[in-house]
């Protein structure tokens, strides 16, 4: 059996603002077809919506309503990067 990789990721909404760290994990088999990606522990205010093996598709809601991708390839305009 192989071992789970795992790693913290911030979680921040493009719309209000909320911010938070989710605790995850990954199969660090190469071999697997997927990545075996869970989370394991996500921020209060965040929830899932939609739950993917892949995430680039894991879709997590905000409090205020507002839905977005775990994993986003964003290109941010300059100055516009998220908060610190």
């Amino acid at each position: 059996m192989a071992a789970r990789d795992r790693y913290s990721r911030k979680l921040e909404c493009g719309q209000c603002g909320h911010a938070g760290f989710a605790e995850v994990s990954e199969d660090d088999d190469p071999r697997r077809k997927t990545r075996g990606f869970e989370i394991d522990d996500l921020p209060s205010g965040f929830e899932t919506e939609f739950a993917s093996s892949n995430p680039s598709k894991h879709m997590i809601r905000c409090r205020c309503g507002h839905k977005f991708r775990f994993e986003q390839k964003t290109a941010y305009a300059p100055g516009g990067e998220p908060r610190r």
